[in-house]
């Protein structure tokens, strides 16, 4: 198996300027991180007017550099580094207002940035400002980010758009697959407007080994041919890419041996297990006790028979991976683990309580406010999950529990999708719909990815069947698969005569529950919101008509329309 390997060369010089307010700056990781989160190259340019942007490029390269490896393993690099460029941009807002130059921004903590992030098979640029970031492929030179300049005339230009020169950052963002040996390059406009392209390549190409000298030669280039600002340079160029095959991801997965068939009263690597919990085809649930510190916990076995499936060692032992990282009241927590395992098992919080698929048997019609209740908690546990770039993909009953206090909480994380994993390079294929099909979101028999909208349609159908005891589109979602055949999807109404349930409420949930994602709720608030409180939108859809309401002002009104129709065609005898 072969990792990420890259050669870098940077070099930076003053020039005919003062002092250099360039900065830049590059991280190459060691694992875990080099797979979760890449390889990080930065430039950062200050502008002439100021006499405090070398501080705000240094600021924002060694500020990036070291937040962004901070971030949340399970984020995306888009998600990541925006968040780090955009708390970076604030602080240097701040800085500019809070100092002698509020009221001249061109002179306070403003550069440029370009930064190169690159993560398994795909490099990934965001840029603001004017420097340039490039692409040598064989013979294709390609310029990957636009200036942010605006043009006065032919001869004048001002900049557009940096760091720390407003309250609101806007970076552009591009990802680029990656082959072995593209050559990335990273320029301030003191380079790249003194030295041609053919002279980048020669230098890149004569110095294959040595890529410190490349970037040396392109910078002695610029002042030779008369530059005379800062000159700061970056060459990467990507010398192998990770591959795995199946067989070596297979190996990894099953360094550890399988447990042996579990039974009560066994002691088994620390724990005595207590008795089964849930066994099925995929895994093997059990109560134990943790001879040390005496705490019960569930421990989760995988299926002696899917021992050769890699895709399925590898969901389930990201599980509690996922669970260590979504701290929240209304999610299972993970168990730390500080002995050393000699088996492949997860541990967890035990729970004791019922499923919901239980507590809807014990409560067929239960009071509205107990069902909003059970879905606010629900939705707080999601949006944990959709806050860390995580989609649950399979909320069904039974995958939700309450203990003994009333507190719900999300369980089972088999089919999450985590952003940051799925830019991670896999042999393994993985398919969109691992859910429920009761449940799972009408895009997914599709084939299409699913959204934080995906997890709020299966919310939604929960909050149907809690109230009305059955689905609302019964079992006819899992055949349809094409966009018009969903068309045909006729949604059934919740109300019933025998059930106190406000009109409105069923415009709530039908728009949850809609066939396309588009047309649901935008995030998890909102659908909440509605459940508590009276949205017009669906309090006009849903009112009855005046002669429901009001049969005596009807009729009065009818009466009253035709008396004025008589006087009026008296009138005109």
């Amino acid at each position: 198996m072969s990792q990420l390997r890259v050669s870098i060369g940077q070099c930076s010089d003053k020039g005919l300027k003062a002092i250099n307010q360039d900065f830049h700056g590059v991280l190459v990781p060691k694992e875990p991180q080099l797979s979760a989160k890449g390889v990080a190259v930065v430039l950062a340019d200050g502008i002439s007017s100021s006499d405090v942007s070398q501080e705000a490029s240094e600021s924002s390269v060694t500020g990036f550099l070291a937040d962004y490896y901070c971030t949340s393993e399970a984020w995306s690099v888009k998600k990541s580094a925006q968040t780090v460029l955009g708390a970076t941009n604030s602080w240097l807002y701040s800085q500019t207002r809070q100092s002698q130059y509020r009221y001249d921004k061109d002179r306070g903590y403003v550069c440029t940035l370009s930064a190169l992030i690159v993560k398994s098979t795909t490099a990934h640029v965001f840029h603001v400002g004017d420097a340039r970031v490039y692409r040598l492929r064989g013979d294709d030179w390609e310029q990957l980010t636009d200036d942010h300049r605006f043009w006065v005339s032919q001869d004048t230009s001002y900049l557009s758009r940096a760091m720390g020169m407003d309250s609101h950052l806007e970076v552009d963002y591009s990802a680029h697959p990656l082959i072995e040996g593209d050559v990335f390059v990273l320029a301030t406009d003191g380079i790249y407007e003194f030295v041609a392209d053919k002279f980048v390549r020669q230098a890149i190409e004569g110095s294959h080994n040595d890529l410190d000298k490349a970037a040396k030669l392109i910078l002695e280039e610029a002042l030779e041919q008369g530059s005379d600002d800062n000159v700061t340079v970056q060459v990467v160029r990507v010398d192998s890419l990770p591959e795995q095959d199946v067989k070596s991801l297979y190996h990894e997965l099953t360094e550890l041996p399988f447990p042996p068939v579990l039974e009560a009263r066994m002691e088994f690597d620390g724990y005595l297990i207590i008795r089964e919990l849930y066994a099925s085809s995929r895994s093997h649930v059990l109560l134990a006790v943790d001879t040390q510190t005496q705490q019960q916990v569930v421990l989760k076995t995988p299926s002696v028979d899917l021992r050769d499936d890699p895709a399925y060692l590898e969901r389930f032992l990201i599980e509690e991976w996922i669970a260590k990282r979504v701290n929240n009241a209304h999610v299972l927590k993970a168990v730390s683990h500080t002995r050393k395992r000699h088996f492949t098992y997860t541990v967890n919080e035990f729970i004791e309580g019922q499923t919901l698929t239980q507590w809807m048997i014990d409560n067929p019609k239960p009071d509205i406010e107990l069902v909003r209740g059970i879905v606010e908690q629900i939705a707080k546990g999601l949006r944990a999950f959709h806050r860390a770039e995580m989609l649950h993909q399979d909320l069904r009953p039974e995958n939700i529990m309450i203990d003994t206090t009333g507190t719900v909480k999300i369980i089972d994380f088999g089919s999450t999708r985590v952003a940051g994993i799925m830019e991670m390079s896999t042999p393994v294929e993985h398919h969109n719909l691992l859910g429920t099909a009761q449940y799972a979101a009408p895009e997914y028999f599709l084939g299409e990815s699913g959204t934080v909208q995906s997890d709020i349609f299966s919310l939604g159908v929960i909050a149907y069947q809690m109230l009305t005891g059955r689905l609302p589109y019964g079992a006819k979602v899992a055949r349809c698969k094409t966009r018009a055949a969903q068309r045909k999807l006729v949604y059934e109404t919740l109300l019933d005569e025998e059930r106190e349930i406000p009109a409105w409420i069923d415009g709530v949930i039908k728009k949850a529950v809609h066939p396309f994602p588009e047309k649901r709720y935008d995030v998890l608030s909102e659908f909440i919101y509605d459940l508590r409180h009276p949205n017009q939108a669906f309090i006009s859809k849903t009112k009855p008509p005046l002669m429901d309401r009001n049969p005596v002002l009807f009729w009065k009104s009818v009466s009253l329309i035709l008396a004025l129709s008589i006087i009026a065609i008296l009138s005109r005898c």
